[in-house]
């Protein structure tokens, strides 16, 4: 299949973004952490956000408990992404209904690329550890929201026999694309060419990724054009509240694509929780970290050539059908995991992985997009993207109470299978559906 120009552009701010998603899973966690050592335990425990959240871990840690130290690190990290995720859902519906009116599209895009790409370049110059975590969440929250107007403009540069290939082709060569910036970066912090410290290194591999961004980032600002939109009128706050409002009793009224986002919920909370997790499980099996970079690369790399074998695939089998196999491919890799306590199984995990990664995310966004009304794409990618997003919290949730209760965190990846069972007979509801039409 031949691409057009929107098409390729559009498909090009895969290969922008993905390169930041990479650092935020690699570099970026790892800096934090040497910030946070170079302040030191008593610099980090008088900060107001330590002592109101995490004052028992603080004080273990003053104590002499290396756990608790490297606990609490963890935790103000993850608080990033809580911030973050919950700052995201509460105002990409918003910023989606706002978006939908002729013109607003790309300008609230750009607005959020630039605080995005600002942010990242930032994170380079960056040492104190309160700076930086501030930073990550304001860079997370303009890549997300990017992200929502990105999904959201394949309604604009294709149709709905051409999207699910158009989708998974943005996927496969972001996965690919991604790679070169990252390896430079690592290239740079491993080897310190020219003379280079391992900080300023890893701070200048955050700089090349913001570039990249921006500059993949211009074929999309040139090339693509809303064309379908909502006529102005008057736009106020009063307005775009009733809007929403009118949306979630659409979406209830509408059991197909009720049904859908219902599965896209439970079954994507499964797949983002298995990726997250596959490298906690590394580290149990004696996976180092130069180990766990190329695991990374692995899997962007296999997830490449499946991405666009899944492109030629929805040519000859329906969607739902192939989204059904993968969550069962799904919930196999699960049970892989649970009884994986080997360290080559962790390489097969991560292909596994891999093989399925860009279809099922792929997919899931071109059938959302070819049920949706075009002119309020972005409103309705708004609430998939917050069902997205909390899918974040919910299987994290299953391992943290697995381990709380049986002390061991793998059972809790036997509980990812209950949701990929319910997001599989929920797609199956959405076939049946299908069917009728």
């Amino acid at each position: 299949m031949k691409y057009n120009k929107q098409e390729k552009s559009w498909i090009l701010y895969d290969v922008a973004n993905s390169a930041f998603v990479l650092i935020l899973t690699a570099s970026i966690p790892v800096f934090f952490r040497a910030l946070v050592d170079n302040a030191g335990i008593e610099s980090v425990s008088q900060s107001f956000i330590v002592k109101l959240l995490f004052s028992n871990l603080a004080n273990n840690a003053l104590n002499g408990n290396a756990q608790a130290y490297e606990a609490l690190k963890t935790s103000l990290f993850g608080l990033s992404t809580t911030i973050s995720v919950l700052l995201v859902a509460f105002m990409s519906p918003i910023f989606g209904a706002l978006a939908d009116y002729k013109g607003m599209k790309k300008k609230i895009f750009s607005i959020f690329l630039i605080v995005g790409v600002f942010c990242c370049i930032l994170l380079g110059v960056t040492s104190n550890w309160l700076s930086y975590l501030a930073l990550i969440i304001v860079a997370r929250i303009g890549y997300a929201n990017c992200n929502i107007f990105y999904d959201s403009m394949l309604v604009d540069v294709t149709t709905d026999e051409r999207m699910d290939s158009v989708s998974s082709m943005g996927y496969a060569f972001g996965y690919i694309g991604s790679c070169i910036p990252f390896v430079i970066g690592i290239y740079l912090i491993l080897a310190t060419p020219f003379g280079l410290t391992k900080t300023f290194a890893t701070q200048l591999s955050f700089i090349i990724v913001a570039v990249w961004w921006l500059l993949f980032s211009i074929p999309l600002l040139k090339n693509v054009k809303q064309t379908h939109y909502l006529e102005h009128n008057e736009v106020n706050v009063i307005k775009i509240l009733k809007r929403l409002k009118d949306t979630l009793k659409k979406i209830r009224k509408n059991p197909r694509m009720l049904y859908f986002i219902l599965a896209y919920f439970c079954y994507i909370d499964g797949v983002y929780t298995i990726i997250s997790m596959a490298t906690t499980y590394g580290a149990e099996v004696g996976i180092d970290t130069n180990s766990m970079i190329v695991a990374l690369l692995v899997t962007q790399v296999v997830a490449f050539p499946f991405a666009i074998i899944t492109a030629h695939l929805v040519s000859r089998f329906k969607t739902i059908s192939l989204l059904k196999l993968f969550v069962l491919a799904y919930a196999a890799i699960c049970i892989y995991a649970y009884q994986m306590d080997q360290a080559y199984e962790f390489w097969i995990l991560c292909i596994a992985v891999a093989m399925f990664m860009g279809g099922i995310q792929s997919l899931s966004r071109a059938y959302f997009g070819k049920l949706v009304p075009k002119q309020s794409s972005n409103e309705y990618f708004g609430f998939f993207d917050i069902f997205g997003k909390f899918a974040d919290f919910f299987g994290p949730l299953i391992i943290t109470i697995a381990a709380t209760i049986f002390g061991q965190s793998k059972i809790g990846i036997l509980g990812l299978i209950l949701l990929f069972g319910i997001g599989y007979l929920l797609l199956r509801k959405v076939a049946k559906l299908e069917e009728l039409l």
